[in-house]
């Protein structure tokens, strides 16, 4: 039988943080975690569309809905401080965290601290929020943070990180490209770092497939309806999935109690169909191309990500570096 929202076990007692969530999958997966008892902390940038998002999950879901809102804007490093900095204040323990915001295939533009906005904004964002959010992840009992790819990490290069903007080289499915394949590489990665400390956390990855939401909408506006984001776009209104059912890899991977860290789920059929266990390929080179993420991560955003239980800290120096 294919695994569905019905599928999820209770989660009261549970608390959980979508980003993104104020539509698309990232309000289907607010909306399903809070069916299921949840208490959910939806983090997204626009806060109107956020408090209609919330009257709209209470709206299907019941009054009694466990839900709050907390301002984030992903491309900007002060944003998602002061968002950790709420959620640390308000829950001491955090169950899950669903990093789900994305922007996708837009033209060349910076975030306020001078990021490539695609890379700034699908990983940096969200590299700095789990930091950030990792001590409180780590007292749980089991705590998952679940990494939303894409199919475009096919496409991409890893992050290069003499050149991680891609100053001179930028296209926009380059950069999509390589800003989702930072996001496989980051799920991959972060689990290889807990396993290795013992910590009781574990990290997967999820991928949504072809899903019917206002992100291919955006790109057409953003780029003026370039060719390839028009095909893509009416691709997805005429045989892509609804926001619920792309939405169901991230909560498979978030909830099932079969699921284990390092494990990928995506739909059935590359981009359509229920969310199964997918294999993890491009395995050549990706030692490399993990421990080049860290150092870029690291460097761009002043934060390491500790996953033995302190408060995120900076990077040491490079003492080689220094002079004498």
């Amino acid at each position: 039988m294919s695994w569905t929202a019905a599928d999820i076990p209770d989660q009261k007692g549970r608390v959980a943080v979508v980003t993104g969530a104020n539509g698309g999958l990232g309000l289907e997966t607010s909306r399903a975690l809070a069916g299921a008892g949840a208490h959910v902390v939806m983090a997204a940038r626009n806060q109107e569309k956020a408090a209609q998002a919330l009257a709209d999950i209470r709206g299907s879901v019941g009054d009694d809905a466990s839900l709050e809102v907390v301002p984030l804007d992903l491309g900007s490093q002060a944003s998602v401080r002061a968002a950790a900095e709420e959620v640390l204040r308000a829950h001491d323990r955090l169950d899950i965290l669903v990093n789900n915001a994305g922007v996708m295939g837009i033209p060349e533009r910076r975030t306020v601290d001078g990021f490539e906005m695609q890379l700034g904004v699908d990983h940096l964002g969200h590299w700095a929020l789990t930091a950030l959010l990792m001590p409180a992840l780590l007292r749980a009992d089991a705590a998952r943070v679940v990494t939303v790819t894409s199919t475009a990490h096919h496409m991409g290069r890893a992050v290069d990180p003499a050149n991680p903007h891609l100053h001179g080289r930028y296209g926009p499915w380059r950069a999509y490209g390589q800003a989702k394949l930072a996001n496989f590489h980051f799920g991959i990665g972060l689990q290889r770092e807990l396993h290795a400390a013992g910590a009781p956390a574990s990290s997967l990855i999820a991928h949504p497939g072809l899903s019917n939401t206002d992100l291919q909408a955006v790109s057409v506006q953003e780029t003026g309806g370039g060719i390839s984001q028009r095909f893509f776009h009416r691709l997805a209104g005429s045989t892509g999935m609804t926001p619920a059912q792309g939405a169901l890899p991230q909560l498979r991977a978030a909830t099932d109690p079969a699921a284990r860290g390092g494990e990928f789920y995506a739909p059935r059929f590359v981009n359509n169909g229920p969310p199964v266990r997918r294999p993890i390929l491009r395995r050549i080179g990706m030692d490399t191309a993990i421990a080049r993420l860290w150092e870029v991560s690291e460097r761009e955003t002043g934060l390491e990500i500790d996953v033995r239980g302190g408060a995120p800290k900076a990077p040491a120096p490079d003492l080689a570096a220094s002079p004498d």
